[in-house]
């Protein structure tokens, strides 16, 4: 999260904001805002408009590795399924302990594998 103090009285969204009050801004929760998704809960890579989206959102925070992260994403998903049949996910995940971060530390999968290692 991203925490600020109010430096004066204001209104945000119509709501009293005071000097001195604390407020915070929770990064999970953009692609969440239901002033701009008909249905903010319901997960939809392929939502748009999606100004939200981390990588790829536009502005002046626009991530200039974006181009070759979904080149590498596609390449890492389509190399991982062609040799891991029945891939899923062995519990527990465990989350990165962070109020700034909403991520994975570790997350095991069992599968069997396509062919043996090693094999062409």
């Amino acid at each position: 999260m991203f925490v600020r103090t109010a430096t004066k009285d204001t209104e945000l969204r119509g709501v009293r904001v005071n000097k001195g009050d604390r407020a915070a801004m929770f990064y999970p929760s953009a692609n969440r805002d239901e002033t701009q998704f008909a249905d903010p809960d319901h997960f939809d890579v392929s939502r748009t408009p999606n100004r939200h989206m981390a990588f790829g959102g536009g502005g002046t925070h626009f991530c200039l590795g974006a181009k070759l992260r979904r080149v590498e994403a596609t390449a890492i998903v389509s190399g991982v399924l062609s040799r891991m049949k029945n891939l899923e996910l062995a519990w527990p995940v465990e989350r990165t302990p962070s109020t700034l971060i909403n991520g994975v530390h570790s997350m095991p999968v069992q599968f069997t594998p396509a062919r043996p290692m090693g094999a062409p």
